[in-house]
């Protein structure tokens, strides 16, 4: 899938973020028009600042879910061969899913997730629509599943990738039964890779834990900032041990 020429609707992650941010942004510039009204320079200026910092995390956070987050997954999605089986855990709509699709033309691509079937557009319908809309449903099948226990078998795939999914499991054990599971289910010397926004150190620890030594924590840089780099996401990069 072309960073730039996506078919699917993938929607916008966190709206309510970017909504909070441009009234912010709103509110603290009409506060810095008073102020320069009421000839109160100081207070002015910093309103503006604050305005125009906010409006840029604003305009970050719009590029990332748009735009930045495509072009990071088709950078480490670059690496596949082509025929491998790859597993989505949390694939949601499938921003991700349908781009390594794109590129397994002798592979299969597998999303999983806890449909949310109650929230408009997020339900495996989208997904769905979004694979028929990229012309690679031949290649996608989409599991309903709990990404604590994954209902597929030891070893069945050859690279599991998860973008932004695991953070949102609320407690660190069930992080860490996520994690175990994903490692449970890729084949020795297959590649795992995690892009989290809080948790990514935690997930390298687990993995260690597991006896896996080819671990790799690193930024997902700029692209992918939601904000600005206080809310950067970490990439996870780990091959599991050949038998």
């Amino acid at each position: 899938m072309n960073v730039s020429k996506r078919h699917g609707s993938y929607g916008f992650e966190a709206p309510w973020a970017v909504a909070g941010l441009v009234l912010g942004a709103i509110v603290l510039l009409g506060l810095a028009v008073v102020s320069f009204a009421l000839d109160i320079l100081a207070a002015g200026v910093a309103f503006l600042a604050g305005a125009l910092y906010t409006l840029a995390s604003a305009t970050s956070h719009l590029y990332t879910t748009r735009r930045g987050r495509f072009a990071v997954w088709a950078r480490e999605l670059g690496r596949l061969r082509g025929d491998e089986r790859l597993l989505d855990l949390g694939c949601g709509r499938g921003a991700v899913l349908m781009a390594a699709a794109g590129l397994l033309k002798e592979g299969r691509a597998t999303g999983v997730d806890l449909w949310r079937a109650g929230r408009p557009g997020d339900g495996e319908a989208a997904a769905r629509a979004n694979a028929e809309a990229e012309g690679v449903s031949d290649r996608v099948e989409l599991v309903t599943g709990d990404l604590r226990d994954l209902p597929f078998g030891d070893d069945s795939f050859d690279v599991v990738v998860s973008s932004r999914a695991l953070h949102r499991i609320p407690d660190a054990g069930g992080r860490a039964r996520a994690v175990r599971e994903a490692h449970r289910v890729l084949r020795p010397g297959g590649l795992l890779l995690i892009a989290d926004a809080r948790h990514a150190a935690d997930h390298e620890e687990t993995l260690r834990e597991l006896g896996v030594v080819d671990v790799r924590r690193r930024d997902g840089g700029w692209r992918f900032w939601y904000g600005g780099p206080w809310a950067a996401t970490g990439i996870l990069e780990a091959r599991k041990p050949a038998a």
